[in-house]
């Protein structure tokens, strides 16, 4: 199987990690092995645990790390609790999480990512439960607006909506083509010039096939919760959705006292639990952005636990 996949902000995430060489460490998205393979290089008597819900990327990171102190699972990062409670791990000195689709499944046609490509409406990165045909074809009018306008941010959403409805009931909607086609014959022309007009929907789909966002928000607090201290969580996202999360998690974990300002003394007794590593989220440079474009809208976040 060739999975390609570049790693973005490879050095500056693992790099933010701060490997100890005996230290446990997390990869909550394996993908293609890249940042993985780095982390576990680190390592003498330390262990990376590898997961992703892709069985593709299972497998090839199970290839690629063949021979280093690493153990890959396939599961979702949200589980990762459960998959280090059947390791008997009770803490990890760092976990870092590369969000969004893979090269690989962007490129792989069948898989159903593209909007360029001709292939079946799938997006499913676990290859399992519910398909963005079924999304597609059977959520309502609304739901479907809702989806465009939350994980897309797309200002046409009911007009696409309502267009995607209408050709559905003419005949069922089965491949990427068809549906970038219908997209697009909703969106008028001037909106058209702005990028690709099926972009923000196939996203939006796609997070909503795989629940990203709400994956994202459940593993955040669990992996806060399973660093020792000083443990170092990283988290790379590629979208305005999935930064705002992000970033609003780690501005809790940083806030401590919330008494009102005129109390004499604290009562609430909240301290912070965790401190940034920098102010701002940390940006590909522009010479990884020429080499690798997918890479532009990434941004790297880091705390370090309390």
């Amino acid at each position: 199987m060739n999975f390609e996949h570049i790693s973005v902000l490879l050095n500056e995430t693992v790099g933010a990690l701060d490997i100890k060489p005996d230290g446990i460490y997390v990869d909550g998205t394996a993908g293609g092995a890249g940042h993985s393979i780095e982390i576990a290089k680190k390592l003498k008597s330390g262990m990376l645990i590898a997961l992703d819900r892709d069985p593709d990327a299972v497998k090839i990171a199970t290839e690629r790390l063949k021979g280093l102190p690493a153990k890959v699972i396939n599961s979702n990062f949200s589980q990762m609790d459960s998959v280090l409670s059947e390791l008997s791990i009770k803490k990890v000195n760092g976990i870092m999480l590369d969000l969004g689709v893979s090269s690989h499944q962007l490129d792989t046609a069948e898989r159903g990512f593209s909007y360029h490509k001709e292939a079946p409406l799938d997006m499913r990165m676990s290859q399992s439960g519910i398909s963005a045909e079924d999304i597609v074809n059977n959520y309502s009018e609304k739901e479907l607006a809702d989806i465009f306008f939350k994980y897309g941010e797309e200002k046409f959403s009911f007009k696409i909506a309502n267009q995607i409805v209408k050709r559905r009931a003419e005949k069922p909607i089965k491949t990427t083509t068809q549906l970038a086609e219908i997209i697009a014959s909703a969106v008028p022309a001037a909106a058209r010039r702005d990028g690709h007009p099926a972009r923000k929907c196939f996203q939006a789909i796609r997070i909503a096939v795989n629940d990203e966002l709400g994956a994202l928000t459940e593993a955040i607090e669990k992996c806060f919760d399973l660093l020792e201290k000083d443990g170092i969580l990283a988290i790379i996202t590629f979208h305005s959705l999935e930064d705002r999360i992000v970033k609003q998690s780690f501005k809790e974990f940083c806030t401590g006292c919330v008494c009102p300002p005129d109390f004499p003394v604290c009562v609430c007794g909240k301290t912070p639990r965790g401190r940034l590593a920098s102010r701002k989220p940390i940006e590909p440079s522009k010479e990884e952005i020429a080499q690798n474009p997918r890479s532009r809208s990434a941004k790297l976040r880091v705390i370090i636990k309390n």
